[in-house]
């Protein structure tokens, strides 16, 4: 089933974000219109903020941007936050979506959903076949959640509800806060600042040894205005860029790109998490979808937008 963007209006939740964001300048070449709403008008987590906001927006589809998001740090010191507030934010998206009937719903999940340990690369089938990585499972869950709710609200009402997991993603409006972003952002930042103050050399958290994948936002949100425009299916689909890459080997390609010659250290007691990472985005590309943004460039593109933008609110 292919759904018509033209003349539809399209509610971006969590708009100003990295992937909210990416997906208002990707519509912006669509015939559609955009609605969306700051949170200082509309508070997610509360039900009568989101019923109110959908019953007078009227929006004919939702892509479901919005969430509390971090890195390790922040996922292990505020469980009962990532939690609590992603689950208040789904919960009242969808009913919300449903109570209005509003029949077209993309909700953006996470590549930690996945167990820890999981043969590689992981396919969408190997969802809740094993226990998850402690130290982000609070997210995870509440993420597994939201793919639930699109299938429950498919299979109860017949709602075109559909998900879509994304890899580790990066690029403009990132959160580059050293105490509570993920890994490349962080790097971004810890280079930068290494390379300002003249520093000898960087630190990294544990060996360095495992690999990850990352995906620009630009090309994730591509991959979503695909999906919303084309799939319409149960299961949850992957959205990857299909090759990883070392956390030293990635620490080293942001030391080139920001132009640092110093030496990476390594913190031997903070965790290195799930060893690999990498996940199968076939079901995706054989759709014909591909990414267009490589690794270098992509960290080039978000140094840059990093340097433009490092001294405003971080709130923007």
């Amino acid at each position: 089933m292919a759904f018509d963007l033209r003349d539809k209006r399209i509610w971006v939740a969590g708009h100003r974000g990295m992937v909210g964001s990416a997906v208002l300048r990707r519509l912006a070449s669509e015939p559609c219109k955009i609605a969306t709403v700051d949170r200082g008008e509309v508070d997610l987590t509360r039900q009568s903020d989101v019923e109110a906001f959908v019953r007078d927006a009227r929006p004919d589809a939702i892509v479901l941007a919005a969430a509390k998001v971090g890195g390790i740090l922040a996922n292990d010191s505020y469980p009962v936050d990532f939690l609590v507030q992603n689950l208040q934010i789904e919960t009242n998206i969808f009913a919300a979506a449903h109570a209005y009937d509003v029949d077209r719903l993309l909700f953006l999940g996470s590549s930690c959903i996945y167990p820890k340990l999981v043969p590689q690369p992981i396919t969408e089938e190997a969802l809740l076949t094993g226990p998850l990585e402690p130290t982000n499972e609070w997210y995870a869950i509440a993420k597994i959640a939201g793919i639930k709710l699109a299938q429950a609200y498919r299979k109860q009402f017949g709602r075109d509800y559909i998900s879509a997991m994304p890899t580790n993603l990066y690029g403009p409006r990132d959160n580059f806060d050293l105490n509570s972003s993920h890994v490349l952002p962080a790097l971004i930042r810890k280079v930068h600042e290494a390379k300002q103050s003249g520093a000898s050399a960087i630190t990294i958290w544990g060996t360095g040894a495992p690999l990850r994948e990352f995906l620009h936002a630009d090309d994730c949100a591509d991959a979503l205005v695909f999906l919303l425009k084309s799939y319409s299916e149960t299961s949850h689909v992957n959205v990857g860029s299909g090759e990883d890459i070392s956390i030293l080997d990635l620490a080293r390609l942001v030391c080139r790109v920001v132009g640092f010659d110093g030496v990476i250290e390594h913190d031997l007691t903070k965790p290195d998490g799930t060893s690999r990472k990498l996940m199968s985005s076939d079901r995706l590309r054989g759709m014909g979808w591909m990414p267009k943004i490589g690794l270098q460039d992509g960290i080039a593109r978000t140094y840059r937008w990093f340097l433009e933008n490092e001294t405003k609110d971080p709130a923007r």
